[in-house]
């Protein structure tokens, strides 16, 4: 017998219980795949549908909102519409931080991690508590502005109201889709057709890419339809398509099933073979070379197989980059110590939105760390809400070289925990989004970590004095290249002063919604004098900014690439074809709601700079 028979034997064997699963499946009715049955389906009338606004916004991974507000926050989710079936900017919606791919081009931009599978698309989410537990039988989206974001939308099996916590939290993916273009900014009902599941639910997610819009996508209320019952299906179907054995599909369908992920970690008793066929003609590195392209479910499958290819499969080289937060939905401690032999040598490593409703204990992500830390450069845990003090701890003992932090929305870390980030000297990107860090850890923070490059302080409203944390800037942190400091609540021309003379490597700036900030202080004029080479610089929402400023820029600042003075009523159309002559380079400017720049001059700045994409956004 050829040497290739047993591996081919492995494979069918493989295959063959992906096939039985499926039928087996099918005919208790709860077939994942959505074209396994496409038609002789329905359901029968058992009960009388409920249909029910959000009652409660629970999490939330970023908004264009205060902390200390409801414009733009997304609390504006939960009751009834407020806006819809109106379109436009209003602030009475819920609107992410970002759109579009301009932050994907600014010198603070995070590198992606590789290995990312192409089924997962989303950028940011929400989740939504409902009053009754239902069995969904439709989901609407009102969206009022720049609709065609959500791309997920996800059930959770626990009831955030329940005072008895399940054992296991399962979530199951009710619709999902790439990311589509919708022609035209006006309002619309998103409603797409979602799977059935076999438990109730009152919580729904909605995970969003907004990287095709033309601007920040605006959602008014989210209406959940079900039963409280479940519903029987009558199947007339007598053979499922071979068709339906598709890897993606397999993929999305078991992507929040902590069991199956787990068993694919766990190490399986495998039968020796002669030979391995030709993979024994390869050379090793070849082999890790063709599994570099393959997801982590993937190499967890393929490790199944041989021994040969077990031996390949948990190579601690494979996971010197790791995302788990595709994952996230089945990552618990059981997870992470199947992975700990596997991260010796990790050096990127991406928790992002994992852990959360105890699937990730303390003790577990402790064990992790202080087996897998100390290569450790780059760390993601945004959105991590089992993190505490001790997390922290941890952290700044077991990685030594971490250069990396991201904490975003990690918004459940007291402000003591944050005084440990001091202790982790080679820092050169901190980002603390919507974090309860506060101006003593801070100051240490600044003080110590002397390398920092990219630090992103927006929304953080426990900051008492930030002048005091600019001039702590600009005197400890010269090599600052990005900075964010969006909706910071009371910075001057004093803090802008300092932190400009200090910190003149500075390439991104963000001052969005910063109203305490005035032009005629100078503060501006002194950013684009001291700043040269600024590529990115919002001023959103501050209505001061005038044509003295924007002259400023394209005088001095000629690698601007984005600008937004959206709100200022004291620019005219002369200063910005100024800007636009001198800044070769820009890509971004929006005006809107820029008083004196109408629809007309809008149209006449597009024709003469078509490379420019100029935002006027409206209400109506």
């Amino acid at each position: 017998m050829s040497p290739v028979f047993p591996m081919l034997t492995v494979l069918s064997m493989f295959y063959y219980m992906c096939l039985r699963r499926r039928a087996r499946t099918a005919t208790r009715g709860e077939m994942n795949s959505r074209r396994a049955i496409e038609s002789n389906t329905r359901a029968l009338p058992i009960n009388v549908e409920i249909v029910q606004y959000a009652k409660e916004v629970l999490d939330f991974s970023s908004h264009y909102g205060s902390e200390n507000s409801m414009s733009y926050t997304m609390w504006n989710l939960a009751g009834i519409p407020n806006v819809y079936p109106s379109s436009g900017d209003f602030t009475q919606t819920a609107v992410f931080r970002t759109y579009g791919t301009w932050w994907d081009r600014c010198p603070s931009a995070r590198l992606p991690f590789k290995r990312t599978p192409p089924t997962f698309c989303s950028q940011d989410f929400v989740e939504l508590a409902f009053e009754e537990p239902v069995y969904p039988t439709a989901v609407h989206i009102l969206e009022t502005y720049h609709p065609g974001a959500v791309v997920r939308i996800l059930a959770c099996s626990a009831n955030p109201y329940s005072q008895n916590p399940p054992a296991e939290v399962r979530w199951e993916i009710l619709w999902s889709e790439a990311p589509t273009k919708v022609n035209g900014p006006h309002a619309r009902q998103f409603t797409p057709s979602i799977k059935q599941i076999n438990f109730p639910t009152n919580l729904i997610r909605l995970e969003v890419n907004s990287s095709l819009l033309d601007y920040y996508t605006e959602l008014d209320a989210v209406v959940l339809h079900g039963v409280k019952e479940r519903p029987v299906l009558s199947f007339k179907t007598s053979m499922i398509d071979m068709n339906d054995i598709d890897e993606d599909d397999d993929d999305e369908n078991d992507d929040c099933g902590m069991d199956t992920l787990n068993k694919q970690f766990s190490i399986v008793t495998l039968r020796e073979w002669p030979t391995n066929g030709y993979f024994d003609k390869l050379p090793y590195e070849l082999i890790q070379l063709i599994l570099s392209h393959l997801t982590v479910p993937d190499l967890c499958r393929l490790a199944q197989t041989c021994k040969l290819l077990y031996q390949h499969c948990c190579d601690p080289l494979q996971y010197i980059h790791l995302s788990l937060q595709p994952y996230w939905a089945r990552i618990n401690d059981t997870s992470l110590e199947y992975l700990q032999s596997r991260c010796t040598l990790i050096q990127w490593l991406n928790l992002s939105w994992t852990g959360n409703r105890g699937a990730i204990s303390v003790s577990g992500f402790s064990r992790f760390l202080k087996v897998c830390g100390s290569e450790l450069v780059r760390l993601e845990l945004s959105c991590g809400h089992f993190l505490n003090e001790t997390c922290l701890e941890v952290i700044t003992e077991t990685c030594p070289n971490l250069q990396e932090l991201n904490l975003s929305s990690c918004d459940k870390l007291p402000p003591q925990a944050f005084n440990h980030i001091a202790k982790v000297g080679g820092l050169k990107s901190l980002i603390l989004y919507r974090t309860k860090v506060e101006q003593t850890a801070l100051l240490s923070i600044l003080n110590f970590c002397s390398e920092l490059q990219h630090l992103s302080l927006g929304n953080c409203v426990m900051i008492e004095d930030c002048d005091l944390i600019a001039s702590m800037m600009g005197a400890k942190c010269k090599k600052l290249r990005s900075l964010d400091l969006w909706r910071c609540r009371n910075i001057t021309e004093s803090g802008i002063e300092d932190l400009a003379s200090g910190c003149q490597l500075l390439e991104e700036l963000d001052l969005g919604w910063c109203l305490t900030l005035q032009s005629s202080t100078g503060c501006f004029t002194n950013i684009a004098r001291k700043l040269p080479n600024l590529q990115k610089l919002f001023l959103t929402a501050n209505r001061s900014v005038c044509d003295t400023d924007i002259e400023e820029l394209a005088a001095n600042c000629l690698h601007l690439r984005q600008l937004d003075i959206l709100g200022t009523r004291m620019v005219s159309a002369a200063s910005l074809r100024k800007l636009l002559e001198s800044c070769k380079d820009l890509s971004l400017l929006d005006v809107s709601f820029c008083s004196q720049i109408d629809n007309r001059v809008v149209l006449e700045l597009k024709a003469n700079f078509p490379n420019v994409f100029i935002k006027k956004s409206f209400t109506q």
